[in-house]
């Protein structure tokens, strides 16, 4: 569609917060690439749980740390597409390339988050890398957000060592399953924690051992692990730490109840760290997926304009992997 010299792009919006329903579909400007960018056309579009928590105005924060998100607004930082131009001194990527990224992400910039619930957006050079060559927009969509948090906390903040024992709480979701294989990748002994539903699918990624919580207290038959991931979080996190080994370490990745003082009487550390942007690294990553050693799981994919629907899903949890918006058939 244009009108005039402006060309407009179908895309969703949030005009104010609330609940699923306020993600409108509608016709926009389409963005240009500037210095350092290139315009990509949207294949897919990767959502995560950030998503519906900016959505909702991030009520789950104290209110002095809510970002503070202008409106209207495009929700969404992961994509997988087509560039279709490149803005001035790109030399790094050339229209047609195909690729996929976690794009401007924390969004507090001034230039807001990633725009990847659209049918076009631009994005810095530094947050993409190729599209592996093995796997359709779908799956790569899938990817950016949820395997760079699992990277980064593992080998980046955690360090972790071949070895070590690992445990995974919400292991089957999209950085849980992520977890599971870089940590098996890296030598490390994995447990996984998920409901009895997702038990084959975490075996076939090669865990050690499964717990499903809906039978079994974890606390009741783990104990001395090096590291725990939370990836559930909630009040009730504090319940997970005696199975800690003194030493450890605990990552929530999602907001729990760990009291400081628990943590100081068991010797844990706890590390926090959001997920940063990083084409280098999902080049590392799309190697993996492409030699065959990491595996992508989609929980379900919905079009453009169902997003509301996505997030109504995704919001209801017990996924086995992503959610993805189809943009292209």
């Amino acid at each position: 569609m244009e009108t005039g010299s402006t060309k407009f792009m179908k895309a969703i919006r949030i005009h104010t917060i609330g609940g699923p329903e306020v993600l409108t579909y509608e016709d926009v400007p389409r963005p240009s690439a500037e210095s350092g960018e290139v315009l990509v056309r949207i294949h897919a579009a990767g959502i995560n749980p950030a998503d519906w928590r900016g959505r909702a105005g991030y009520l789950e924060l104290p209110e002095e740390l809510r970002p503070k998100i202008p409106r209207p607004s495009i929700p969404g930082s992961d994509i997988s597409g087509i560039v279709e131009a490149v803005g001035p001194g790109v030399d790094e990527f050339s229209v047609g390339d195909a690729v996929y990224g976690l794009v401007r992400f924390p969004p507090y910039t001034e230039k807001g988050g990633g725009k990847g619930y659209a049918e076009y957006t631009t994005a810095p050079v530094t947050d993409l890398a190729l599209k592996p060559a093995t796997i359709d927009h779908i799956q790569a969509a899938a990817v950016p957000m949820a395997a760079l948090t699992a990277w980064q906390l593992l080998f980046d903040h955690a360090n972790l060592q071949s070895g070590q024992t690992v445990l995974v709480n919400g292991a089957a979701g999209g950085v849980g399953h992520f977890m599971v294989q870089f940590a098996k990748l890296k030598g490390a002994r994995v447990i996984g924690v998920a409901s009895g539903r997702h038990e084959t699918f975490l075996r076939e990624l090669g865990v050690d051992q499964f717990i499903d919580y809906t039978s079994n207290s974890v606390e009741e038959v783990i104990r001395d692990v090096d590291l725990l991931l939370d990836n559930v979080g909630g009040p009730n996190g504090y319940r997970l730490l005696d199975i800690i080994k003194r030493g450890g370490t605990l990552i929530p990745v999602n907001i729990g109840n760990y009291p400081p003082e628990r943590l100081a009487e068991l010797d844990v550390t706890r590390k926090d760290r959001q997920v940063r942007s990083n084409g280098a690294q999902l080049s590392e990553i799309g190697r993996l997926i492409d030699a065959g050693q990491v595996r992508i799981a989609i929980d379900s994919v919905f079009s453009l304009a169902e997003a509301s629907k996505a997030h109504e899903h995704g919001e209801k949890g017990h996924l086995q992997g992503k959610i993805v918006l189809r943009v292209v058939d």
